[in-house]
C-alpha cells in the first residue's frame, strides 16, 4: 500500500511496512547511526537516528520504526539535535582523547560526528578502569576502551562468519563486548577474517599491524626487500588514491612500490594460475580414484582454520596443496634467491593482502619451520605506506611488474571474486576432461555478488555440479545439506569473506556495493582483456612445472 507522509514539511511517498530510516534515505535525507548495517534487522541500539514525529511524546528511532499513513516528520528539530548531540557526549565521557594518534584518525565515524554536531568541549567525564588491549590475536587488535557498544562486530561475527567469537559480556553500565571469559580472540572461535574491524565505527577493532617491520627492512642495507601483490588489492587501492579507471594500477604500483624501497615486484596471481591448474589435476584423479567429494578450496586461511577447528572430518577434503600467497613467497626465497644470488635469509619478503587471516596464515607457517613470508600488509597499511613516502600516482610513470614465473593470465586475477576461482577451475578442468577449449569461458552462474552460487556444466557425457559460498554462515549451511545428502557436488569453494577477497578484512574502511561492484567488474574486465584466460594455456606456469620435476 502506497500513501503520503510528511518529512520536513514537504510530501513524500511511503510504503506499507517501510521504516523511517530507509524512506529517508530514498528520499536524499540522511540522518546519522552508529549501529545500522544495510540487510541486517534493525535494533535501534546507538538512538543516533532518532526523529520527532508529531503526536508522539517521545523521540523514534527511524531505523526500527515504520511508517504510518499521515505521519508528520522532522528529522533536525532542535529537540533531535539536542538529543543526537547529547548521545556522542555520552559516548565520549567514555573515550580515550588519543585521536592524534589513533588509527582510525579522519576516518573515525564518532569523530565525525563530534565533529557535525559542533561538540568543542568535553561536558561530562567519567573514571574508567585501565582496560588490558587485547593483543595476543596475530592478525586482529582489540582495544575495549575504544568500544561504544554498536554491536556491529557481534552480529557481523554471528549472523554472516556464524562464528560468534564475541558477544556482550556484563549488565547495564557494566556492559561491554568481549570475548569468553576474557581469554582474547586468539583462543576464541575467531578465524581471523577481520569482518568484525570492516564494520567497527571507531579503533575498537584493527588489524595486527606489520608497519613499521616492513618500514624497518625497507631502511636495512643488508636486506633485501620484495613485495607480492594480490589481484584483490588494485581495485581498493584505486578508490583510495582517486585513481580513474582505464590506468594500468598494476604497473603503476610496480612504481610506486619500487620508489618506497623494494627492490623487486611481484604478482601473486600467477601463483594461482599454478593453483587452478593443480585444483583441476586433482579433480580428474579423484574422479579416476573415485574417491568421495567434494573436493573443497583452500586458498582461504580463515576457511582453512574453521575446518581444522570445527571439522576436521573434511580435512582430507581440502586441497591439499599452498594458497598463492605462500607458493609465491617460496619460489622467492627456494628460486628467486639462487637466480639472483641472494643469501635466502636476506630476502625480506612482503606480502599485500586484501585480507588479515593472511596474517595469521605466515604465523601458522612459521610454527611449521615453513618462512617463506616475513610480514603482510593489509590494503589499509599499504595506502598509510604510500602516502608516508609521499607518492603521487597522478605523476608516475607505469613499469613492468616482474611476475615471478613471468606471465600472469586473468584466471589467476579471479581468484580475488567468490565464484571466479571456480570459473577458473572449470575452464581449465573442461580442457583435461575433453582435449577442447570451453566457448564461452565466461559463466554467468558463478558471476555477481551472491553469497551462494551453483552451476551444473556437462563435460563430455557427465554433468558435474560446482559450488561457491561465501560467508562461513553459509558454508555452515551448505556443509550441512552435504553430509545429509541434500546436495552434491564437484568441487565447493570457500571464501570466508562476504563475495571473496573484493571485500576482504584488510581492505579499506567504508566500502559499500558501490565499491563491490566496481571491484568486481574491474576484475572481469581485466579477463575480458587478457590473451591467457585459462591456466593450462600459461607458458611460465608449465615451463616452472617442467622445471621442478
Amino acid at each position: 500500500m502506497i500513501f503520503t507522509i510528511e518529512i520536513n514539511g514537504q510530501a513524500v511517498t511511503a510504503r506499507r511496512g517501510e521504516t523511517i530510516f530507509s524512506v529517508l534515505s530514498r528520499t536524499g535525507i540522511s540522518v546519522p547511526t552508529l549501529c545500522h548495517l544495510a540487510g541486517f534487522t534493525p535494533t535501534g541500539a546507538c538512538r543516533m537516528c532518532v526523529v520527532e514525529v508529531e503526536g508522539k511524546p517521545e523521540l523514534v528511532t527511524s531505523c526500527s520504526h515504520q511508517v504510518e499513513e499521515w505521519m508528520k516528520i522532522r528529522t533536525h528539530s532542535p529537540r533531535v539535535m539536542k538529543a543526537r548531540k547529547t548521545i556522542v557526549e555520552l559516548l565520549l565521557a567514555n573515550h580515550p582523547d588519543d585521536c592524534l594518534y589513533c588509527d582510525r584518525a579522519g576516518s573515525c565515524e564518532l569523530q565525525y560526528l563530534a565533529s557535525e554536531l559542533n561538540i568543542k568541549e568535553r561536558r561530562y567525564r567519567t573514571r574508567n578502569p585501565s582496560i588490558r588491549i587485547d593483543r595476543d590475536c596475530v592478525s586482529i587488535e582489540r582495544d575495549p576502551a575504544k568500544c561504544i557498544l554498536c554491536g556491529r562486530c557481534i552480529r557481523v561475527c554471528d549472523e554472516i562468519m556464524g562464528m560468534s567469537a564475541i558477544g556482550i559480556v556484563g549488565r547495564g553500565s557494566k556492559s561491554s563486548i568481549g570475548t569468553s571469559y576474557n581469554k582474547g580472540l586468539n583462543i576464541q572461535a575467531c578465524v581471523k577474517c577481520g569482518q568484525c574491524i570492516m564494520v567497527c565505527p571507531t579503533a575498537a577493532l584493527k588489524e595486527k599491524s606489520s608497519y613499521n617491520s616492513v618500514i624497518d627492512a625497507l631502511n636495512n642495507k643488508d636486506l633485501f626487500p620484495v613485495v607480492q601483490i594480490s589481484p584483490g588489492v588494485q581495485g581498493s587501492l584505486a578508490e583510495d588514491l582517486g585513481i580513474k579507471g582505464g590506468r594500468d594500477l598494476q604497473n603503476l604500483l610496480g612504481t610506486a612500490l619500487r620508489k618506497m624501497g623494494f627492490r623487486q615486484v611481484f604478482d601473486t596471481s600467477a601463483s594461482a594460475d599454478l593453483m587452478i591448474l593443480d585444483i583441476s589435476h586433482q579433480l580428474v584423479r579423484d574422479i579416476k580414484d573415485k574417491k568421495k567429494m567434494p573436493l573443497f578450496t583452500s586458498c582461504c586461511p580463515s576457511w582453512v582454520k574453521f575446518i581444522e577447528e570445527y571439522k576436521p572430518e573434511l580435512k582430507e577434503h581440502l586441497f591439499a596443496g599452498k594458497s598463492p600467497m605462500l607458493t609465491t613467497g617460496s619460489w622467492i626465497k627456494d628460486h628467486y634467491a639462487g637466480q639472483m644470488n641472494i643469501e635466502r635469509e636476506k630476502i625480506f619478503s612482503v606480502a599485500v593482502m586484501p585480507c588479515t587471516s593472511k596474517k595469521h596464515e605466515i604465523a601458522a607457517g612459521k610454527e611449521k619451520d615453513l618462512h617463506t613470508i616475513d610480514a603482510v600488509l593489509t590494503t589499509r597499511e599499504l595506502i598509510r605506506m604510500i602516502r608516508l613516502f609521499g607518492i603521487d600516482f597522478s605523476s608516475l610513470e607505469p613499469e613492468n611488474t616482474e611476475l615471478g614465473f613471468g606471465i600472469r593470465g586473468s584466471s589467476g586475477r579471479l581468484s580475488g571474486i567468490a565464484g571466479g576461482e571456480t570459473e577458473a577451475v572449470i575452464r581449465t578442468f573442461y580442457s583435461e576432461m575433453t582435449g577442447q577449449e570451453m566457448v564461452p569461458g565466461k559463466i554467468n552462474e558463478l558471476r555477481g555478488l551472491k553469497n551462494r552460487k551453483e552451476v551444473k556444466i556437462k563435460i563430455g557425457r557427465t554433468a558435474y555440479t560446482f559450488a561457491s559460498v561465501s560467508g562461513l554462515a553459509a558454508a555452515r549451511q551448505l556443509l550441512e545439506e552435504i553430509e545429509t545428502g541434500k546436495s552434491e557436488f564437484l568441487m565447493v569453494e570457500v571464501m570466508a569473506c562476504p563475495f571473496g577477497c573484493i571485500n576482504g578484512g584488510g581492505q579499506r574502511m567504508g566500502t559499500d556495493e558501490k565499491a563491490l561492484k566496481s571491484r568486481m567488474k574491474a576484475l572481469y574486465d581485466a579477463d575480458e582483456e587478457e590473451m591467457i584466460k585459462v591456466a593450462h594455456k600459461n607458458p611460465s606456469i608449465l615451463e616452472f612445472i617442467e622445471s621442478i620435476r
